[in-house]
């Protein structure tokens, strides 16, 4: 039997690190640095990950048997064509949804195991989300929509308005904190979103098509303030996008296709002048 991996967790004050005491999956170098000075290791690990819907007697095979590798400190952008099972996967490494096989690990936890309530708390620990339709609750203000996962974990409303508010000014809306959802224009709605998604302090943050619903320029600003997050949170962000010109500048691109991972080119860290989409 080939050798096992063995994960351990390690904590400091204001960082979160996991170390792989071993490969797992060849094709997948091992020790990598990025332009934002990390040196991976893997912090996501999804093995023999299948997803299979059944409707009408038959099965629709989203993807089987799928190998993946997020290294920690990683910018991993995920690319394909619509329907090809990209935000699946993405709610499959979030815990939103269960695989019909097969596992996916943070570090030394199986989330792939754990019962729903254990899930939940995981998520709202762990993971930041960041998705193309904000999701924002109309009736709330920002400050309290960013403060709800807070609340969630049972901290004092004084202590949860102090930090959401400390991440509303880190996305340049602390003067807009007492406006409602529907008073934030489409860039500030989504800035709120990053807010809220980075509130808790995860390790890692997921993102589906995070600037699809804005015009060229504003998706520009928040793509950039999201590589600006990435790397003063030192998170492990794994972002779907059609953006070619948003996928190229992050440290690695996987191409999702036909039920499998491939990775494409090079990345390029200079943005586009003209958007192109995959």
């Amino acid at each position: 039997m080939p050798p096992q991996p063995v994960f351990l967790c390690a904590r400091g004050k204001g960082d979160r690190r996991i170390f792989a005491a071993s490969a797992t999956n060849a094709s997948v170098p091992f020790s990598l640095r990025y332009r934002n000075g990390w040196v991976g290791d893997s912090c996501i690990s999804a093995r023999n990950l299948s997803k299979v819907y059944t409707s009408g007697g038959s099965d629709l095979v989203v993807f089987s048997e799928l190998n993946l590798d997020v290294e920690r400190g990683e910018m991993l952008a995920l690319v394909g064509e619509s329907g090809a099972g990209k935000s699946t996967l993405l709610h499959l490494l979030g815990g939103l949804d269960r695989p019909s096989s097969g596992s996916i690990c943070y570090g030394g936890t199986e989330i792939s195991r754990l019962g729903d309530s254990e899930q939940a708390d995981f998520r709202n620990r762990e993971i930041g989300f960041v998705w193309q339709i904000h999701y924002l609750l109309p009736e709330f203000t920002a400050l309290e929509n960013v403060m709800m996962p807070l609340l969630i974990r049972g901290w004092p409303h004084s202590r949860a308005a102090a930090e959401s508010l400390a991440r509303l000014d880190e996305v340049g809306l602390r003067a807009r904190a007492s406006h409602r959802a529907g008073e934030l224009s489409g860039g500030e709605q989504q800035r709120a979103v990053l807010a809220r998604a980075l509130v808790g302090s995860p390790s890692v943050l997921l993102a589906d098509e995070p600037s699809g619903n804005l015009d060229f320029r504003t998706g520009e600003m928040i793509f950039e303030l999201l590589e600006g997050l990435h790397r003063g949170h030192r998170l492990t962000s794994v972002l779907v996008t059609h953006n070619q010109s948003f996928a190229r500048r992050c440290d690695r691109v996987l191409s999702l296709a036909g039920g499998g991972l491939a990775p494409l080119g090079p990345t390029n860290s200079h943005p586009a002048s003209e958007p192109e989409y995959l």
